[in-house]
Protein backbone atom coordinates (compact mmCIF):
# COMPACT_ATOMS: atom_id res chain seq x y z
CA UNK A 1 0.00 0.00 0.00
CA UNK A 2 1.46 3.26 -0.97
CA UNK A 3 2.79 5.23 2.19
CA UNK A 4 0.89 8.59 1.02
CA UNK A 5 -1.76 6.75 3.09
CA UNK A 6 -1.34 7.34 6.79
CA UNK A 7 -3.90 4.42 7.16
CA UNK A 8 -5.12 4.33 11.22
CA UNK A 9 -4.89 1.02 13.10
CA UNK A 10 -6.60 2.71 16.36
CA UNK A 11 -9.47 3.98 14.69
CA UNK A 12 -12.59 2.16 16.73
CA UNK A 13 -15.58 0.87 14.39
CA UNK A 14 -17.97 3.42 14.02
CA UNK A 15 -20.66 2.48 16.39
CA UNK A 16 -23.33 2.91 13.87
CA UNK A 17 -21.99 0.32 10.96
CA UNK A 18 -23.28 -3.36 12.84
CA UNK A 19 -27.14 -2.00 12.71
CA UNK A 20 -26.92 0.03 9.58
CA UNK A 21 -25.13 -3.00 7.51
CA UNK A 22 -28.13 -5.37 9.08
CA UNK A 23 -30.77 -3.84 7.89
CA UNK A 24 -28.81 -2.61 4.75
CA UNK A 25 -29.10 -6.30 4.25
CA UNK A 26 -33.08 -6.63 4.08
CA UNK A 27 -33.20 -4.46 1.46
CA UNK A 28 -34.31 -5.90 -1.81
CA UNK A 29 -31.75 -3.28 -3.87
CA UNK A 30 -29.89 -0.70 -1.18
CA UNK A 31 -30.89 1.53 -3.09
CA UNK A 32 -30.26 5.59 -2.03
CA UNK A 33 -30.60 8.95 -2.55
CA UNK A 34 -27.35 10.65 -3.27
CA UNK A 35 -27.24 14.99 -2.91
CA UNK A 36 -24.96 17.01 -4.33
CA UNK A 37 -24.71 20.61 -4.85
CA UNK A 38 -23.77 22.75 -8.55
CA UNK A 39 -22.57 26.36 -9.19
CA UNK A 40 -26.21 27.79 -9.81
CA UNK A 41 -27.23 29.48 -12.99
CA UNK A 42 -25.86 32.85 -13.71
CA UNK A 43 -28.37 35.65 -12.06
CA UNK A 44 -29.24 32.97 -9.62
CA UNK A 45 -30.23 34.27 -6.05
CA UNK A 46 -28.20 31.86 -4.40
CA UNK A 47 -24.67 30.10 -5.24
CA UNK A 48 -25.28 27.02 -5.15
CA UNK A 49 -28.16 24.72 -5.72
CA UNK A 50 -29.22 20.88 -5.11
CA UNK A 51 -29.32 17.92 -7.52
CA UNK A 52 -30.32 14.58 -6.48
CA UNK A 53 -30.75 11.10 -7.58
CA UNK A 54 -30.80 7.24 -6.86
CA UNK A 55 -27.73 5.02 -6.51
CA UNK A 56 -26.96 1.74 -5.06
CA UNK A 57 -24.68 1.13 -2.30
CA UNK A 58 -21.74 -1.08 -3.08
CA UNK A 59 -20.48 -1.56 0.09
CA UNK A 60 -18.04 -0.25 2.52
CA UNK A 61 -14.35 0.78 1.14
CA UNK A 62 -11.86 -1.94 1.90
CA UNK A 63 -14.65 -4.44 2.27
CA UNK A 64 -15.94 -5.58 -0.87
CA UNK A 65 -19.08 -7.54 -1.05
CA UNK A 66 -18.60 -11.76 -1.97
CA UNK A 67 -19.94 -12.06 -5.39
CA UNK A 68 -19.60 -15.85 -6.93
CA UNK A 69 -19.39 -14.36 -10.57
CA UNK A 70 -16.66 -11.78 -10.08
CA UNK A 71 -13.72 -13.66 -11.20
CA UNK A 72 -11.06 -10.33 -10.36
CA UNK A 73 -8.38 -10.61 -7.70
CA UNK A 74 -9.11 -9.76 -4.06
CA UNK A 75 -7.23 -7.62 -1.64
CA UNK A 76 -5.75 -9.62 1.45
CA UNK A 77 -8.41 -8.65 4.39
CA UNK A 78 -5.70 -6.15 5.64
CA UNK A 79 -8.28 -2.75 6.11
CA UNK A 80 -11.77 -2.04 7.24
CA UNK A 81 -13.83 1.30 6.97
CA UNK A 82 -16.35 3.14 7.76
CA UNK A 83 -16.71 4.50 4.12
CA UNK A 84 -20.14 3.70 1.86
CA UNK A 85 -19.17 3.85 -1.71
CA UNK A 86 -20.89 3.38 -4.96
CA UNK A 87 -19.95 3.52 -8.56
CA UNK A 88 -20.40 6.35 -11.25
CA UNK A 89 -19.31 6.49 -15.11
CA UNK A 90 -16.81 9.66 -15.08
CA UNK A 91 -19.34 11.39 -17.78
CA UNK A 92 -22.30 11.74 -15.35
CA UNK A 93 -22.68 15.34 -14.14
CA UNK A 94 -22.28 14.43 -9.94
CA UNK A 95 -18.68 13.56 -10.94
CA UNK A 96 -17.79 17.40 -12.08
CA UNK A 97 -19.69 18.37 -8.70
CA UNK A 98 -17.77 16.58 -6.21
CA UNK A 99 -14.53 17.76 -7.96
CA UNK A 100 -16.44 21.82 -8.77
CA UNK A 101 -17.66 21.62 -5.13
CA UNK A 102 -14.32 20.00 -3.45
CA UNK A 103 -11.06 21.76 -2.15
CA UNK A 104 -9.96 21.65 -5.37
CA UNK A 105 -12.82 24.10 -7.51
CA UNK A 106 -12.43 22.16 -10.55
CA UNK A 107 -13.94 23.91 -13.59
CA UNK A 108 -13.27 21.96 -16.69
CA UNK A 109 -13.58 18.67 -17.81
CA UNK A 110 -9.63 18.13 -17.94
CA UNK A 111 -9.83 18.57 -14.44
CA UNK A 112 -11.89 15.58 -13.48
CA UNK A 113 -10.63 12.66 -15.43
CA UNK A 114 -8.67 11.35 -13.05
CA UNK A 115 -8.83 10.87 -8.77
CA UNK A 116 -9.83 13.48 -6.92
CA UNK A 117 -13.36 15.51 -5.33
CA UNK A 118 -14.10 16.33 -2.47
CA UNK A 119 -17.39 17.66 -2.49
CA UNK A 120 -19.98 17.71 0.00
CA UNK A 121 -22.74 15.19 -0.53
CA UNK A 122 -25.64 13.39 1.79
CA UNK A 123 -27.02 9.88 1.12
CA UNK A 124 -30.44 9.11 2.60
CA UNK A 125 -31.81 5.52 3.04
CA UNK A 126 -35.45 4.35 3.88
CA UNK A 127 -35.40 0.82 4.78
CA UNK A 128 -38.91 -0.06 4.66
CA UNK A 129 -38.23 -3.51 5.90
CA UNK A 130 -37.33 -1.89 9.22
CA UNK A 131 -39.18 1.45 8.89
CA UNK A 132 -36.00 2.88 9.73
CA UNK A 133 -34.30 6.11 7.67
CA UNK A 134 -30.35 6.39 7.87
CA UNK A 135 -28.81 10.07 6.50
CA UNK A 136 -25.19 10.29 6.28
CA UNK A 137 -23.61 13.58 5.50
CA UNK A 138 -19.64 14.36 4.61
CA UNK A 139 -17.41 14.46 1.66
CA UNK A 140 -17.43 12.24 -1.63
CA UNK A 141 -13.93 11.68 -3.24
CA UNK A 142 -13.42 10.00 -6.66
CA UNK A 143 -10.84 6.75 -7.41
CA UNK A 144 -9.56 6.46 -11.04
CA UNK A 145 -6.92 4.45 -12.50
CA UNK A 146 -4.71 7.11 -11.95
CA UNK A 147 -4.38 6.21 -7.86
CA UNK A 148 -1.54 3.91 -7.97
CA UNK A 149 1.33 5.35 -10.30
CA UNK A 150 0.78 9.05 -10.19
CA UNK A 151 1.85 10.06 -7.29
CA UNK A 152 2.03 13.71 -8.21
CA UNK A 153 -1.23 14.03 -8.61
CA UNK A 154 -2.56 16.62 -6.00
CA UNK A 155 -6.40 14.27 -6.61
CA UNK A 156 -4.13 11.25 -5.95
CA UNK A 157 -2.55 11.87 -3.31
CA UNK A 158 -5.58 13.73 -1.22
CA UNK A 159 -7.85 10.62 -2.10
CA UNK A 160 -5.01 8.47 -0.02
CA UNK A 161 -4.88 10.96 2.50
CA UNK A 162 -8.53 11.49 3.47
CA UNK A 163 -9.72 8.05 2.34
CA UNK A 164 -6.39 6.59 4.63
CA UNK A 165 -7.34 8.13 7.66
CA UNK A 166 -10.62 6.59 7.91
CA UNK A 167 -9.23 3.03 6.81
CA UNK A 168 -8.57 0.85 10.17
CA UNK A 169 -5.82 -1.76 9.91
CA UNK A 170 -7.06 -5.04 10.70
CA UNK A 171 -4.02 -7.05 9.67
CA UNK A 172 -0.55 -5.13 9.72
CA UNK A 173 0.95 -8.50 7.88
CA UNK A 174 -1.30 -7.47 4.97
CA UNK A 175 -0.85 -3.98 4.75
CA UNK A 176 1.80 -4.32 2.25
CA UNK A 177 -0.25 -6.51 0.22
CA UNK A 178 -3.33 -4.19 -0.53
CA UNK A 179 -4.01 -2.12 -3.51
CA UNK A 180 -5.52 0.76 -4.50
CA UNK A 181 -5.81 -0.33 -7.94
CA UNK A 182 -6.95 -4.11 -7.07
CA UNK A 183 -9.95 -2.60 -5.26
CA UNK A 184 -10.39 -0.64 -8.22
CA UNK A 185 -10.92 -3.67 -10.73
CA UNK A 186 -12.41 -5.96 -8.06
CA UNK A 187 -15.24 -3.74 -7.65
CA UNK A 188 -15.98 -3.16 -11.72
CA UNK A 189 -15.88 -7.53 -11.12
CA UNK A 190 -18.86 -7.04 -9.08
CA UNK A 191 -21.23 -5.25 -11.58
CA UNK A 192 -23.28 -6.97 -13.55
CA UNK A 193 -22.46 -7.28 -17.03
CA UNK A 194 -25.40 -4.75 -17.84
CA UNK A 195 -23.76 -2.30 -15.70
CA UNK A 196 -20.15 -3.10 -16.87
CA UNK A 197 -21.60 -2.40 -20.47
CA UNK A 198 -22.78 0.74 -19.54
CA UNK A 199 -19.80 2.34 -18.92
CA UNK A 200 -18.98 1.48 -22.58
CA UNK A 201 -22.15 2.93 -23.97
CA UNK A 202 -22.80 6.78 -25.35
CA UNK A 203 -22.11 9.78 -23.02
CA UNK A 204 -24.86 10.13 -20.41
CA UNK A 205 -27.52 12.63 -21.57
CA UNK A 206 -26.45 12.85 -25.24
CA UNK A 207 -29.54 13.36 -27.56
CA UNK A 208 -30.50 9.56 -29.19
CA UNK A 209 -31.07 11.78 -32.92
CA UNK A 210 -27.21 12.66 -32.77
CA UNK A 211 -24.36 10.27 -34.05
CA UNK A 212 -21.90 8.70 -32.00
CA UNK A 213 -19.45 5.79 -32.99
CA UNK A 214 -21.51 3.14 -32.77
CA UNK A 215 -18.01 0.66 -33.46
CA UNK A 216 -16.60 1.96 -30.39
CA UNK A 217 -19.43 2.89 -28.17
CA UNK A 218 -23.33 1.36 -28.52
CA UNK A 219 -25.85 0.21 -25.94
CA UNK A 220 -25.87 -3.53 -24.49
CA UNK A 221 -22.14 -3.76 -25.75
CA UNK A 222 -20.21 -6.42 -23.84
CA UNK A 223 -17.04 -5.76 -22.22
CA UNK A 224 -14.01 -7.33 -23.54
CA UNK A 225 -13.11 -8.17 -19.78
CA UNK A 226 -12.22 -6.47 -16.32
CA UNK A 227 -9.89 -4.26 -18.17
CA UNK A 228 -11.68 -3.00 -21.05
CA UNK A 229 -9.95 0.09 -22.22
CA UNK A 230 -13.18 1.87 -23.36
CA UNK A 231 -15.00 0.42 -19.88
CA UNK A 232 -12.71 1.57 -17.52
CA UNK A 233 -11.58 4.51 -18.80
CA UNK A 234 -15.75 6.03 -17.78
CA UNK A 235 -15.76 3.54 -14.82
CA UNK A 236 -14.89 5.33 -11.41
CA UNK A 237 -15.69 4.66 -7.47
CA UNK A 238 -16.81 7.02 -5.37
CA UNK A 239 -15.86 7.34 -1.47
CA UNK A 240 -18.42 9.07 0.95
CA UNK A 241 -16.30 9.56 4.13
CA UNK A 242 -19.19 10.22 6.79
CA UNK A 243 -19.03 12.91 8.84
CA UNK A 244 -22.38 13.09 10.95
CA UNK A 245 -24.57 9.81 10.60
CA UNK A 246 -28.13 10.02 11.76
CA UNK A 247 -30.60 7.01 12.17
CA UNK A 248 -34.54 7.32 13.01
CA UNK A 249 -36.07 4.56 14.07
CA UNK A 250 -40.11 4.78 12.78
CA UNK A 251 -40.64 0.99 13.73
CA UNK A 252 -43.08 1.74 16.42
CA UNK A 253 -44.23 5.47 16.26
CA UNK A 254 -45.30 5.16 20.43
CA UNK A 255 -41.34 4.94 20.87
CA UNK A 256 -39.73 6.61 17.72
CA UNK A 257 -36.30 7.02 18.10
CA UNK A 258 -33.41 9.16 16.99
CA UNK A 259 -29.68 9.48 16.93
CA UNK A 260 -27.15 11.07 15.72
CA UNK A 261 -23.28 10.09 15.33
CA UNK A 262 -20.61 12.53 14.84
CA UNK A 263 -17.42 12.26 13.77
CA UNK A 264 -14.51 13.84 15.54
CA UNK A 265 -10.95 13.67 14.17
CA UNK A 266 -7.80 14.56 16.37
CA UNK A 267 -4.18 14.78 15.25
CA UNK A 268 -3.48 11.17 15.63
CA UNK A 269 -6.59 9.44 15.28
CA UNK A 270 -10.67 9.88 15.63
CA UNK A 271 -13.99 8.65 16.99
CA UNK A 272 -17.85 9.31 16.85
CA UNK A 273 -19.46 11.17 19.45
CA UNK A 274 -23.40 9.78 19.89
CA UNK A 275 -26.46 11.53 21.16
CA UNK A 276 -29.96 10.11 21.00
CA UNK A 277 -32.33 12.94 19.82
CA UNK A 278 -36.18 13.60 19.89
CA UNK A 279 -37.67 12.35 16.21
Amino acid sequence: MSATTPAASVLPPAPWKSTFNQQISKMESPEFVLSTVTAAPAGSPVPYVPRARFCIFRGFWTELPENKHNDAEKNPKAFESDCPTFTTDVRMEKVGQLFGTGAGHAEKSTQIQGSGGGGPVEAVWWIKETSTQWRISGKAFVVAEDIEGDEDSSGVRTVKSEVGKRMRVVDESKESDWSWNRELTATFGNQSPGIQASFRGPPPGKPVTEPYDSGKLRLGAKVDGLHDPIARKHFRVVIIIPEVVEQTDLSDPATARRFRYTYVASDSDGGWKTEELWP
